[in-house]
């Protein structure tokens, strides 16, 4: 592979890439507005966010989960938000999966830690893992709502109280639109909670 073929994949990708946001966010704008409101509402009522997602989606699950509970914005002190990664306790995941199922490791964590008014983020590209589907049902049985971030699926859409679609089929691209989706979510909570 020559440089000018690196250069001209680079500029493709990376149009790509752009491209699947800019679509997402023409399509999706009040969503993230309307998920912003509602974990701020919850936050100050002195509630809790709970993110989960596997592989890819469990790093952006705690990305997410420390920006609530450090800061994002590099100008603003603030207390902490009270946020958990559900994908990080490795002891509780592997004795679970072993002891019963790796389809509950969420939902179980929800069913123990949870109560009504939390909310729950759901990070997954595919919609279809059968862990995230459980979290959702067990969220929706015990009052708690939820943010499913997502790919171009409706698979969520009948569990979720709110889905935010990314409008892509390819996986690198809706992670990647997933994060700058992530970002914008806390940013507008600092706001939200902090400067209004």
């Amino acid at each position: 592979m020559n440089k000018k073929t690196m250069k001209d994949q680079i500029s493709k990708y990376i149009k790509e890439s752009n491209s699947v946001s800019l679509k997402t966010i023409d399509i999706s704008d009040e969503k993230i507005i309307e998920a912003s409101f509602l974990l701020s509402k919850s936050l100050k009522s002195n509630n809790k966010i709970m993110i989960c997602g596997n592989g890819g989606s469990s790093s952006d699950a705690s990305h997410l989960a420390a920006e609530f509970t450090n800061k994002f914005s590099n100008n603003l002190l603030r207390s902490g938000l009270a946020a958990i990664s559900l994908s990080v306790d490795s002891t509780f995941i592997t004795a679970h999966s072993n002891d019963f199922s790796f389809d509950t490791i969420f939902s179980r964590q929800i069913e123990s830690l949870g109560m009504e008014n939390d909310i729950l983020i759901v990070i997954t590209t595919s919609g279809k893992s059968k862990n995230i589907l459980k979290a959702l049902k067990q969220a929706n049985k015990m009052g708690i709502k939820s943010i499913a971030l997502t790919g171009n699926n409706n698979n969520l859409n009948q569990l979720a109280s709110l889905t935010i679609n990314i409008e892509s089929d390819n996986t690198q691209h809706i992670q990647e639109s997933m994060l700058k989706i992530e970002h914008l979510l806390i940013h507008f909570v600092e706001q939200i909670i902090y400067k209004s």
